[in-house]
């Protein structure tokens, strides 16, 4: 049997037969399979024979801005260069699932995101997606027509480069046991991470998703259709790309550039087809800590570029002084917070961004937990009013801008934790799901989407 492909004998199995799911590190989905009647191609393969080593590779993104730091007046430059880096196995991925082989191709997922583990979904069986954000509400992108809600569904691989750190975290432990460190979290330089955002609305919902690349899963939650309760095949829509890359010659302050693609149906496809029309949205490599864009919205951003020939619906969701973020990310949050003696309450405020989210990462051995959630928050997980507000910092406060910080992949947001370089899959699903199955004691950031509330299975 090819790799990539499952028996059509397992798609006879009823649903109701198969053994409930056990939590292991590498399993490929959550034991819910589709039926023939819905679906009979290729199964999603976790990747998990991490490399020791791997040669350090070819870096054509510093080779664009001359060797030197990236700017904002560069910035274009290194992020098309590093889509073209990765373009030949994203486009085999995204629009040939049929032959798409991570483990030929040196691509790798993180573990203990397969099986269900409590209040966690695991991945649907078709893709190995599983829910990033569920729902967006309508109101964020109204300007480009949406009509109902969306549900996020995301997937990320890490190239062999990358993949040495999953193999120091969890191969010695045979992923029951991860080693982590102030070493063993860092990642090498040169080191890609990728990950592809499909959303439940197609273009009948949103128009701005016409021709887009619809991929099916096996899934129950779908704010768009309503359905939460029994998982059919589902054609899903590609919406955002990101792509980040370990280089702190380019960017010493961080170590970090992130960069963020959206699909714009305006651009014509060209040789690599819908690839092409994966515009580059922004990158960003710092957190701009001299700029307070509440005390001063116009203080510009010195470590962010976000392409003006982007479409409109990719801005509208834009972080803190519109530094980047896409419409997957969840960087407009409804927020409460103390201002002197009064409470006030913003709804789709601007508080994240894609370095500031990611900057939170790190883990604390003794507590098993992040000490700081994504978001700008008063505790981990974030107290959520009644009315579902955030509650937050005051925007632009000192403690706010904790989130805002410049710090290299070895340092922790928080003393007493590791800093797990940047890697959020790690601090915020892996390993709070490897504990949980472990300790068999619930973790309290298992279930949550990337704004602290209950993402439903």
């Amino acid at each position: 049997m090819k790799p990539g492909y499952f028996s059509l004998a397992l798609c006879l199995i009823p649903l109701a037969a198969t053994a409930a799911p056990v939590a292991t590190p590498y399993a490929d989905n959550n034991g819910a399979l589709p039926p023939a009647s819905q679906y009979n191609g290729p199964l999603f393969k976790l990747s998990h024979a991490y490399p020791a080593k791997a040669a350090t590779p070819a870096m054509p993104w510093r080779d664009a801005i001359q060797n030197g730091r990236i700017t904002v007046q560069n910035a274009s430059a290194y992020a098309e260069a590093l889509k073209a880096a990765v373009g030949k196995d994203m486009q085999t991925l995204l629009f040939d699932y049929a032959h798409w082989n991570a483990a030929a191709r040196g691509w790798y997922n993180e573990p203990w995101l397969g099986s269900a583990n409590g209040s966690y979904g695991g991945r649907e069986a078709i893709h190995g997606m599983y829910v990033g954000s569920n729902p967006l509400d309508a109101s964020l992108f109204a300007a480009s027509g949406l009509k109902k809600p969306i549900t996020t569904y995301v997937l990320t691989y890490y190239d062999k480069v990358a993949a040495q750190t999953l193999n120091h975290v969890w191969t010695a432990g045979g992923g029951m046991k991860p080693n982590v460190t102030s070493t063993s979290t860092q990642f090498a330089e040169g080191s890609l991470i990728i990950k592809a955002a499909f959303i439940t609305a197609g273009p009948d919902v949103w128009p701005v998703m016409a021709g887009t690349q619809a991929w099916p899963l096996y899934i129950k939650t779908n704010a768009t259709s309503g359905d939460t309760k029994v998982p059919k095949v589902t054609n899903t829509y590609l919406m955002q790309f990101d792509i980040i890359v370990k280089d702190s010659q380019s960017a010493p302050d961080t170590g970090w550039v992130f960069t963020t693609l959206v699909y714009d149906k305006s651009v014509k496809p060209g040789p690599n087809g819908i690839w092409d029309q994966m515009v580059v949205l922004g990158a960003q490599w710092g957190n701009d800590p001299q700029a307070n864009s509440t005390v001063n919205p116009a203080a510009p951003l010195l470590q962010n570029w976000n392409n003006p020939a982007a479409p409109a619906y990719g801005g509208a969701t834009f972080g803190w002084g519109n530094r980047l973020s896409g419409p997957n990310d969840g960087a407009m949050n409804d927020i409460a917070y103390q201002d002197g003696g009064t409470q006030k309450q913003v709804r789709n405020a601007q508080n994240s961004s894609c370095m500031s989210c990611h900057s939170t990462a790190q883990w604390n051995p003794k507590t098993n937990t992040m000490p700081s959630f994504l978001l700008p928050a008063t505790s981990n997980p974030p107290q959520i009013a009644a009315n579902q507000y955030i509650v937050s910092p005051p925007p632009g406060s000192p403690d706010w801008l904790r989130w805002f910080q410049n710090r290299k992949g070895n340092v922790p947001m928080d003393a007493g934790s590791v800093a797990a370089d940047f890697d959020m899959v790690l601090t915020f699903k892996s390993l709070p799901l490897w504990y949980s199955a472990t300790s068999h004691k619930p973790h309290v950031l298992n279930g949550l989407d990337l704004r602290g509330k209950p993402a439903a299975k």
